[in-house]
């Protein structure tokens, strides 16, 4: 056999796997639209659960649009009490002002800026978190980003989820695939990438960086959703917890060195014996205004983060970036018309995925106006992969850290 003739063979088997992948992405994708309508409509029949919860945002510096983030949490619509506690390393940090002018302008929202002068760790967001979680005032727990922005019913859907199974429903299949005698430890959530709507904020850069979220990102979260039967990690967006589930996990002071917290608090709960629930609620986060280097960094500390944290699940993921390998695959061809073919399987295959995922379960409108950036997505992303195993160098709010085995460190 020529190099050229395996070339070819491996293309189009690396070809048909990412095609193979976007059909389990759409199973995926429709497994957990009905998962998540079934449990509206029992949640709809039964009595509403909205039990106190404490909200836990770690800050460092100013965001874009972070404020309005801000006031989206104080805006709910919620039967239980809330309070919101936001952490700063100390009272110097520009965010301090903000959360003074949040309060100002809702008094009646319990608000409470926590000054967390302990670094317990390489990671200040955790050490944060620490911190805060001693003055939080509730059993149950909800920790976010700080520019995640949401909608007023966003309490009531992420805390709804935790009401106990109905004793007549113990040993039924829950709705992610579990027993539904497993008590729920943590609810997370998908969320999409908000670009500027148009100006020098809309960068080729962030347009690559929302659209990877939609249609990369979240088809991954709900493949593995449904092949694993649930969830058994954390999505950033939120961290919903009940306490005694965080401290059957060992509580977060074990996490201080770890890039991947979100990941690792659900991977700690679920071994611990509890389910986690991907809710239905989608949140936004805020995609800045990146030029190139911004976007390399982020995508390649996301990428290496993702290898530390599912090694076997992340060698696999080069398949999924089925347009660079098809075109790959016409060249090696010697462009033969089976391999246009196949080509045109896997861009419909791929449409499909960021329609159903990108608009039809997150509701992002962002995905129709870069739906032409597909290609370019995939490439970079492809590449990103490739690239991550290449150092274990990561750039953090203009940090540089050396990661191993999912914890940082100070690069020298």
């Amino acid at each position: 056999m020529g190099i050229a003739t395996a070339v070819e063979a491996v293309t189009t088997l690396l070809t048909v796997g990412g095609l193979v992948y976007m059909l389990l992405a759409l199973w995926g994708a429709r497994d957990f639209e009905h998962s998540w309508r079934r449990t509206v409509r029992a949640g709809a029949r039964g009595e509403e659960f909205a039990p106190d919860v404490s909200i836990l945002k770690p800050l460092k510096g100013v965001d874009a649009r972070m404020y309005a983030g801000f006031v989206s949490h104080c805006a709910q619509q919620y039967a239980g009490r809330f309070e919101i506690l936001f952490g700063v390393s100390s009272m110097d940090d520009p965010a301090a002002a903000q959360i003074e002018h949040l309060r100002a302008e809702f008094p009646a929202c319990a608000i409470r800026l926590i000054v967390c002068p302990e670094r317990l760790g390489t990671s200040g967001k955790v050490s944060n978190l620490i911190q805060m979680l001693r003055q939080a005032s509730y059993d149950y727990v909800l920790i976010n980003d700080s520019d995640i922005r949401v909608s007023p019913n966003y309490l009531t859907r992420v805390m709804g989820c935790f009401q106990p199974q109905p004793a007549k429903l113990a040993g039924d299949p829950g709705s992610d695939g579990a027993p539904a005698a497993a008590p729920v430890g943590m609810v997370t959530v998908p969320y999409l990438g908000r670009t500027a709507a148009e100006g020098h904020g809309l960068t080729l850069w962030a347009r690559l960086e929302a659209l990877g979220i939609s249609t990369d990102f979240l088809p991954g979260v709900l493949t593995a959703r449904k092949i694993e039967g649930g969830i058994r990690f954390g999505l950033g967006s939120t961290l919903a917890v009940e306490r005694k589930a965080l401290a059957a996990a060992g509580g977060l002071e074990p996490l201080v060195d770890y890039l991947a917290d979100d990941y690792e608090i659900g991977v700690r709960i679920a071994r611990a014996g509890y389910r986690i629930e991907l809710c239905g609620e989608t949140v936004e986060t805020t995609v800045p205004a990146y030029d190139f280097r911004g976007f390399w960094d982020h995508q390649l500390r996301w990428a290496r983060s993702t290898r530390d944290s599912r090694r076997w699940g992340y060698v696999g993921l080069g398949i999924t970036y089925c347009i660079p390998w098809a075109v790959l695959n016409c060249v090696a061809s010697g462009f033969a018309l089976w391999s246009f073919t196949l080509l045109s399987l896997v861009l419909l295959a791929r449409v499909s995925v960021a329609l159903t995922v990108g608009v039809g379960v997150l509701r992002d409108e962002q995905v129709l106006r870069d739906l032409w950036l597909l290609p370019l997505r995939d490439c970079f992303g492809l590449v990103f992969w490739a690239w991550s195993f290449a150092s274990h160098t990561v750039v953090w709010r203009g940090e540089r850290f050396t990661l191993e085995n999912g914890r940082i460190a100070r690069a020298a």
